[in-house]
């Protein structure tokens, strides 16, 4: 690839990621060279490319993500992932019915944790979760008991960059290690304030075959609202069931899960 090349390509994903919000809505060309810093007729070139494959569509005078974008996102994510979301959404639904506070589904993906589900609580609260999204496994409580349960993911964590999202993030590898050890002996998380300030959560995780955690749940709210020690006897009961319906869903007749 020579240079002319590079610089089209580094282009074309500058431009992509310019549509943030919009990306589902649309937005017109100039806006999106405005965003991208490039001229105009760079824009629309580099927009007709993508056109062409599928990556962008136009609506009306608009652009917006095209399909081929989208189908690229979800072969990012482990198949299995939509099958552990559908499986378990009914044990999320009721955990919020226990707390009325925001709930989440994850699951990890590489050294992050990818959020399968989201219910809101009747008091939002700013968070940094939102469903396919994806944050550091070690500063939330979701990722840091999922890495309990997965040694070669801690090992990559533990020898890469702990960056703090804010001064409560664990970024010291030993005071991590310990953290995940107590984690895994008691079977319960806690975020405190270190992914997002003010956000307090607490994670226990969905056990499947030879004690691996394929998914985990979570309650988060502000800081001083929720007594999170207090709501792990009710995420562990939630857990557990979830995970005996889930061995039981993996035992079914695949054509009986179909029907």
């Amino acid at each position: 690839m020579n240079r002319d090349d590079r610089a089209a390509v580094e282009k074309a994903v500058s431009l992509l990621a310019c549509f943030g919000g919009q990306a589902g809505t649309g937005i017109g060309v100039s806006e999106l060279a405005r965003r991208a810093e490039l001229s105009k007729s760079t824009a629309f070139r580099l927009l007709g490319m993508l056109e062409r494959n599928g990556v962008v569509e136009k609506v009306g005078q608009k652009y917006r993500l095209g399909e081929r974008l989208h189908e690229l996102g979800r072969h990012a994510y482990v198949p299995d992932h939509d099958r552990i979301r559908d499986a378990l959404i009914p044990f999320l639904t009721d955990l919020y019915e226990l707390t009325r506070e925001t709930v989440h589904l994850a699951a990890l993906h590489g050294t992050d944790v990818v959020y399968l589900s989201k219910l809101y609580g009747h008091r939002q609260v700013r968070s940094p979760s939102r469903i396919g999204g994806r944050v550091p496994a070690y500063c939330t409580a979701v990722g840091k008991v999922l890495l309990a349960y997965d040694a070669e993911a801690l090992e990559q964590v533990l020898h890469g960059e702990l960056r703090p999202l804010t001064p409560n993030t664990i970024t010291d590898p030993d005071l991590l290690a310990a953290e995940i050890a107590r984690v895994r002996a008691e079977g319960v998380a806690f975020d405190d304030e270190e992914a997002t300030p003010g956000l307090s959560c607490v994670a226990v995780p969905v056990l499947g075959p030879g004690g691996r955690a394929v998914a985990a749940m979570s309650v988060s709210a502000v800081t001083g609202r929720l007594d999170t020690r207090a709501q792990a006897p009710a995420l562990r009961r939630v857990s557990a069931a979830a995970a005996q319906h889930l061995m039981r869903v993996r035992r079914r007749p695949a054509a009986a899960v179909a029907s």
